[in-house]
């Protein structure tokens, strides 16, 4: 026999669930929070990385998270937000495709009331909170690194990402610092690939093409572009002349500097970004003071030598 009062209690339970399952209440009969993500690619590996720390982090947090894909274009971002603000979403989190194009989603929340915070890349228009790593940073880890491989001298191609993005501008700033210092390296060529691996991969085709055995390193911008090359390189059998280092220390990335192919990535806190995203959204919806407006998390250098520990 089943004591009545275990029933009642069933019965509340099962009153319980289906008032979660309402935007309604939360723990605690208080109302669920509920964020608006716009990402810049889910073709991305890292850019899912991202997305998938957001959406662990926010589960962890009892908060609904929506997450639209901007596939690369600036004004469906814009278009995206104008529905999160439709919506009364209580907090956006943007992931830039681009620094000016993507400004009025951060200046249409911000008139709507609306706290935004831009994960992983920047825009023109100042947000509530950043949450990312400084972009570059990473550029002067990467062509220190050819540097000291190519001994101070030789010839250089850069690959670039999506023109005008944040990542793309700042990782060519910082490549650029760190070349000021090295008279005897020179960059042969540096044209965008825009972050696909695909089009690095014929981008490298290409200048093997033109300038062939001119060329001594490889800096792209980031891993999926950094790959592509390489497998170009391999393919022209060109790989044991040519140095590659590339950025965000995704898994096959990992895996191909483990196995002397790559010769150095560049770690992005991929997990590190997209919580500190949510908690800095969390935070804004409480209406609670940021400790700081703006996480940076460093950039590390990943080689053969330390590898093992970035490997899952």
């Amino acid at each position: 026999m089943h004591k009545p009062g275990t029933v009642l209690f069933v019965m509340a339970l099962a009153g319980m669930v289906l008032t979660g399952c309402n935007r309604g209440a939360g723990k605690n009969g208080e109302k669920e929070m509920v964020i608006g993500a716009s990402m810049l690619s889910l073709q991305s590996e890292f850019v899912v990385n991202v997305k998938d720390a957001m959406e662990a982090y926010a589960k962890e947090k009892n908060v609904e998270l929506i997450v639209n894909d901007a596939q690369r274009t600036a004004d469906r971002q814009v278009q995206q937000v104008e529905t999160f603000i439709s919506q009364k979403v209580d907090a956006i989190i943007l992931n830039p495709c681009e620094v000016e194009a993507s400004s009025p989603a951060v200046e249409k929340a911000r008139a709507a009331g609306i706290p935004i915070i831009n994960v992983n890349s920047e825009t023109a228009a100042e947000p509530d909170g950043f949450a990312g790593s400084r972009d570059e940073e990473a550029g002067e880890i990467a062509m220190e690194q050819i540097a000291r491989l190519l001994n101070g001298k030789g010839n250089v191609v850069m690959i670039e990402g999506y023109m005008g993005q944040a990542a793309q501008i700042k990782r060519s700033a910082g490549a650029k610092t760190v070349l000021d210092k090295y008279p005897g390296i020179k960059i042969l060529a540096q044209q965008t690939a825009e972050w696909d691996r695909a089009k690095g991969m014929s981008l490298m085709e290409n200048w093997i093409q033109s300038y062939g055995d001119k060329i001594n390193a490889v800096f792209a911008h980031n891993d999926e572009m950094g790959m592509g090359a390489l497998q170009a390189l391999e393919q022209a059998k060109l790989k044991d002349k040519v140095a590659v280092v590339s950025i965000d220390a995704i898994a096959d990335a990992l895996q191909a500097v483990k196995d002397g192919r790559l010769d150095a990535t560049v770690y992005q806190d991929a997990k590190g970004q997209g919580a500190g995203a949510i908690d800095m959204a969390i935070q804004l919806i409480k209406k609670e003071p940021l400790e700081k407006k703006a996480i940076f998390i460093p950039f590390q250098l990943v080689t053969k030598e330390n590898v093992d520990g970035f490997l899952k």
